[in-house]
C-alpha cells in the first residue's frame, strides 16, 4: 500500500487524512490497517515513532461509523464498541488526542478513563453514549466493578504499548478485560519490543492473530544520529555542560537510571543555572503533569527523567536524547532513543559511556541503521537561566 487513498476508508476519514497532509502510510500502517479493516486480529511490533496509534485508530473509526451508517448506532450509556487500553495517563491523553481530528467529521465520540483523575472526573467521562474508550487498566476495572462500564458490545480491543503495560504489572487486569469482552471481538496489540512477558501474552491471548513486524523493529530509525562521550573519572557533569552549550533544534531529554540520579542531576543543573524540569515516578502526579506540559509547550528545553519517560510519550519537538546514565537492557535503550527522530524527523542521541557500559555498547552495532543527514550541533548559545 503506497497511499492512504488505496484503502477503502470512509470519505470522512480520507478527507481528514488529506487535511492533515497524511498521504503515505508508514510501514506498520501499510500492513496493519488493511488487516484490521478485514476484521483480523493483529500483533504489531514496530519501532517507536512509527505511527502505531493511527494504524489502529483508522480501522476502529471506519468500522464503528460504518455500523452507524448501516442503522446500528450506539445508544446505551457506558457500552463502548472499541476500547484502547494504555499503561499510563500520559499515553492515554496522547492516544485520545490522536483520535480527535478524525472525529470532527465522523461525529464519533472518544472518551478517556485514566488513572490519576478523581472518581467524579471519571464518572463525568462516562456520561452519555460514546463509541471509543481509552483507558488505563486499573481505572477501567474499577468502573466495571461499579457497574458504570460494561464490555458486552466491544467489537475491537487494543492493547497499546503492551510491553510497558506488563512491566507495570497489569497482566491480571488485562486478562480480566479480555475475558469480559465478547468472544468474537477483534484483538489488536502493539509494542515496540517483545520481552518474554509479551511473548507469553501473545501465546495465551493472541494465538490466532496475524503478527506484523516492521523491518525497523528492534532497530533505531535511520534519521537518528548517535554519538558517544567517554566519561573519565566519573566526571559527567562538565561533559554535559559542554554538550548543552551546543544548540540543537528542539528540546532535550536527559535519562538517568534511578530517581536519586534524576534528582541529583536536576539539582546540579539548577545550581549551574540551567532551566530544567523533572519527570519520574514517586513524585506528585500534578507536578509531573505540569513539568511535562512545560517541556511539551517549549517553556523549558530540558527534561530530566528515569525510564518513565522512555515509553509511550510523543513530544514532537524532542531534538536530542542524552543518556547521562546508560541502561543495562537493550530494550530500555531502544525505548529511550525512540523519543527523538520520530515520524521521519531527524534526531540526535548522545551516550555517556564508562567501562561498565561495555556489554551494552557491544550490542549497539546490531540495532543501528545507517544514519542520514546529521542534525549537526549549531553554534554555542548562552545558558537558559531561570
Amino acid at each position: 500500500m503506497n497511499s492512504f487513498a488505496d484503502l477503502a476508508l470512509l470519505p470522512t476519514l480520507r478527507g481528514t487524512l488529506v487535511e492533515k497532509n497524511l498521504t503515505k502510510p508508514t510501514e506498520i500502517q501499510s500492513q496493519a490497517v488493511p488487516a484490521l479493516l478485514a476484521g483480523r486480529s493483529v500483533v504489531g511490533v514496530a519501532e517507536t515513532g512509527s505511527g502505531k496509534t493511527l494504524a489502529y485508530a483508522l480501522p476502529i473509526l471506519h468500522r464503528l461509523k460504518t455500523l452507524e451508517l448501516q442503522g446500528n448506532p450506539i445508544t446505551v450509556y457506558g457500552e463502548p464498541r472499541a476500547i484502547v487500553v494504555v499503561p499510563t495517563r500520559e499515553l492515554g491523553e496522547q492516544v485520545a488526542k490522536a483520535f480527535k481530528p478524525f472525529t470532527h467529521e465522523t461525529r464519533l465520540r472518544v472518551r478517556a478513563l485514566l488513572g490519576g483523575t478523581t472518581m467524579e472526573q471519571a464518572k463525568r467521562s462516562l456520561q452519555g453514549p460514546f463509541e471509543v474508550l481509552v483507558a488505563t487498566p486499573g481505572r477501567l476495572i474499577k468502573m466495571m466493578a461499579a457497574g458504570l462500564v460494561t464490555l458486552g458490545d466491544v467489537r475491537t480491543l487494543v492493547l497499546d504499548e503492551a510491553d510497558q503495560m506488563l512491566d507495570h504489572g497489569f497482566l491480571p487486569d488485562v486478562r480480566r478485560i479480555v475475558k469480559e469482552c465478547p468472544a468474537e471481538r477483534q484483538l489488536a496489540m502493539f509494542s515496540a519490543t517483545v520481552p518474554a512477558a509479551v511473548e507469553k501474552l501473545i501465546a495465551d491471548l493472541f494465538a490466532g492473530a496475524e503478527v506484523i513486524r516492521s523491518q525497523g523493529s528492534h532497530r533505531v530509525v535511520p534519521t537518528l544520529t548517535t554519538t558517544q562521550q567517554m566519561v573519565v573519572g566519573g566526571k559527567r557533569f562538565p561533559l554535559l555542560e559542554q554538550l548543552l552549550a551546543k544548540k540543537v533544534e528542539g528540546g532535550t531529554i536527559l535519562f538517568t537510571n534511578t530517581r536519586e540520579q534524576c534528582d541529583k542531576l536536576a539539582g546540579d543543573l539548577d545550581e549551574a543555572g540551567w532551566a530544567c524540569v523533572v519527570y519520574r515516578g514517586e513524585m506528585d502526579k500534578a507536578e509531573r503533569r505540569r513539568n511535562l506540559k512545560a517541556f511539551r509547550d517549549g517553556e523549558v528545553d530540558l527534561l530530566i527523567s528515569t525510564d518513565l519517560a522512555s515509553r509511550g510519550l510523543d513530544v514532537e519537538h524532542v531534538g536530542r536524547v542524552i543518556n547521562y546514565h546508560l541502561p543495562q537492557q537493550m530494550e530500555n535503550y531502544l525505548h529511550r532513543v525512540g523519543r527523538t527522530a520520530r515520524a521521519g524527523r531527524p534526531g540526535l542521541v548522545v551516550n555517556f559511556v564508562t567501562e561498565r557500559d561495555a556489554p551494552l555498547m557491544s550490542k549497539l552495532d546490531g540495532v543501528r541503521s545507517a544514519p542520514k543527514a546529521s542534525p549537526a550541533a549549531k553554534s554555542a548559545s548562552p545558558k537558559a537561566k531561570r
